[in-house]
Formats: structure tokens, sequence, C-alpha cells
């Protein structure tokens, strides 16, 4: 594979400075693999997103995109008991548009922010159809007291092929930033008002170029109509200072920054901002700016964790047969790095309806050995 050349300039200064530049990912020669082991295995249900807290507790979202299905959003701890959270009640909807408001429709992501607060973002599109009515939110919950603290609706911003995706919150700004992946776009909110808004919609940097295809073990990922799988906006991370959005579609060849001010006034063009961050990239899901600012890229089709250092290089830092569709990071409160295997392309939807699974696990892994501290 292919990444190009080294960029001119060090990686730090892109991300801690926000440097509105692009930076080409060059892959190292002879990268050098962590060592990985499971601390999740789940035999049954599928997750994407995970989150570790400050107290050891890992917080695992499984989306609704089967019928088989139990929990939307699990609580393990460091002693490896896992429960429903923040209860049964909130994961136990009954199908019915008047009580999706209150309760777990389909889940994408959780993550934890600086303050100690569990976000949870309900997607409401189960079985990846539209969202259900009074469904889409997002669901702020107290990790002290375990209990849901705030509700923002957010069908005020989302549209009929909408998918809310992944989340990261400004604690020093009281904003959040999501990505849609469905309708491809970036969702403001403004935590204090509770106001939504879009930005980027039909901008091409949130939209899959179907010219990319996603191919996993040889097969190439196909719609039921035998359109290739077009995935929009989907990873997103901010920039240390909050001063910078980087976000990407998982079929897309570039990284893509825009200056949050650009964001977070409704009535500036966002798009006069947006830059290439990093190219001559390849299909990626899950997007971690770690603790010493180095980006790390889910390589969907090599079931591999890539990292850009601070020398612009981009380097092998996990790969296996098990980590497959590499989804979502976390990292925990010493600096280990984390990374979940949803499996997505078994889907029966890439499939002709037919599921592929075999019954292996799916399993998260904490990566040691990549020198995160």
């Amino acid at each position: 594979m292919n990444f190009g050349g080294v960029p001119t300039f060090a990686m730090r200064q892109l991300l801690l400075l926000a440097t509105l530049c692009s930076v080409t990912a060059a892959a190292e020669s002879g990268d050098a693999n962590a060592n990985a082991r499971p601390v999740y295995v789940d035999r049954h249900f599928e997750p994407t997103g995970i989150s570790a807290a400050n107290d050891g507790r890992l917080f695992v979202n499984y989306p609704r995109w089967s019928d088989r299905y139990l929990n939307a959003v699990i609580v393990q701890t460091p002693e490896e008991k896992r429960r429903p959270y923040p209860d049964v009640e909130w994961n136990r909807w009954d199908g019915k548009p008047q009580t999706a408001a209150n309760h777990f429709v389909c889940v994408q992501s959780v993550v934890v922010d600086r303050v100690n607060t569990l976000w949870v973002v309900d997607a409401a599109a189960p079985l990846l159809t539209s969202p259900v009515p009074n469904g889409p939110k997002l669901v702020r919950i107290d990790l002290l007291t375990d209990k849901v603290s705030q509700l923002f609706p957010m069908e005020q911003a989302t549209l009929p092929d909408s998918y809310l995706n992944d989340i990261r919150i400004d604690n020093a700004r009281n904003f959040a930033y999501l990505t849609d992946s469905g309708h491809g776009g970036i969702v403001v909110l403004d935590i204090t008002t509770g106001e939504a808004w879009r930005k980027l919609d039909g901008h091409p940097s949130v939209l899959g170029n179907p010219n990319i295809p996603v191919v996993v073990h040889g097969f190439e990922l196909r719609q039921p109509n035998g359109k290739p799988a077009v995935f929009n906006s989907d990873s997103l991370e901010l920039s240390k200072d909050g001063n910078t959005l980087f976000y990407k579609p998982i079929n897309a060849d570039t990284l893509w920054s825009v200056p949050t001010s650009l964001l977070r006034d409704r009535n500036a063009d966002a798009s006069s901002g947006v830059k290439a961050a990093v190219t001559n990239l390849f299909p990626t899901d899950g997007l971690w700016l770690d603790s010493k600012s180095r980006l790390y890229f889910s390589d969907v089709e090599h079931n591999a964790v890539r990292r850009l250092n601070e020398n612009g290089r981009l380097e092998l830092i996990f790969q296996s047969r098990a980590l497959d569709w590499p989804d979502t990071f976390t990292e925990d409160a010493e600096g280990n790095v984390y990374v979940s295997a949803s499996r997505l392309d078994e889907q029966p939807r890439y499939h002709d309806g037919y599921s592929v699974r075999h019954g292996r696990p799916y399993l998260i892994f904490r990566l040691d050995g990549v020198d995160t501290h």
C-alpha cells in the first residue's frame, strides 16, 4: 500500500496548533506491531462504540441493527462485571414512537468527556431505517450518580435519511459536534441552549466516494441493490485546543478539517474553512487523537490500526484477523488505547441477506507497547 511522501512539518504542529495545511501520510518501513489483548468479549451481539472512564469502567454500546437484540449500553467494571447502563429500563424500548424519547432506540456511540459525563448518541434508526419519531437524541449521564442528567432532542437537526454517528465534546465552550453518516454533514449542538444545527450539507468532504470501494477479505461491500456501499461523514476528532474539527467519510482518501468557529456560528459559511488535513489515506472508520497528540486510524480493509506520528509517518500499530472491522477507539486514564472490532462487513445487508458470521466472538482490544506514555 502506498501512502505517499513524508510531509515537511511535524504532525504535532498540525494537531496542537491546528495548522490548516495538507499532510500526506507515509508508511514506515519495518512497522512494529503492538501487543494486544482482548478486554471485552461478546459472543452474541455486535458492539460499535466504546469509551473508558477515569475510574476504570468501560462503556460499550450496541446499535439496533438486527432483530436479535438486547441492550443498547453496557458498562463493564474493572472487576469485569457487566450490567445495562444506566439501568435496565433505558435499555428496554417497546418499539413505539411514544416511548422513544425516554429509551434507547438505536445507540451508535458513547463518549466520556473531560468532566466525567457520558454522552450517548441515539441515532434512533433501527435496522438502518429512517429515524423513529421522537427518537434521535443525545443522552447525558452523570458518572458519579449513574443517572441521566439531561436530554437533548435532535430531531431539530436530523433529516429522513440521517444517522447520527460519532460525537466530540468541547467542555470549555460547551459545544458538541456530531457526524451524520446517513445524509452526510456535521451537526452542532449548543449545550447551553439546547439548540442544534447542521453544517456542510452537500459538501464533498462529508460525502463518501463510490469510486473508493471498501474491500474486506477480498470482498467489496455492496448495497442490496448492487451498488457500492457508501458511508458518509463518519469518524471525527477534536483538536486539543478545540479550535479544529477533523472528520472523514469511510469511503474517502482524505481526512478533512474545519475551524470550529465556523461551525459554532450558525450564519457562517463553514465550507470556506474546509481543508485537507491528511491525504493519501484509505477506507477508515475509527479516529482517535491520543494524549500525545498522535492520530490513530482504523484500517478496515486490512484489520489494522495505523498511527500518524509527530514526524508525519503513518505506521502500523496492530494487525490481526481477529480485529475484523476496527471500529472505535478510546483511551483510559493510564494512556492505554483500546479498539473495538464490530465485524460490520459481515452484516447480511452486504451478503444478499445472508449472514456470514461463523460464531466468532466480538472483541475489544487493549493495545500495549505503543509508546503512549
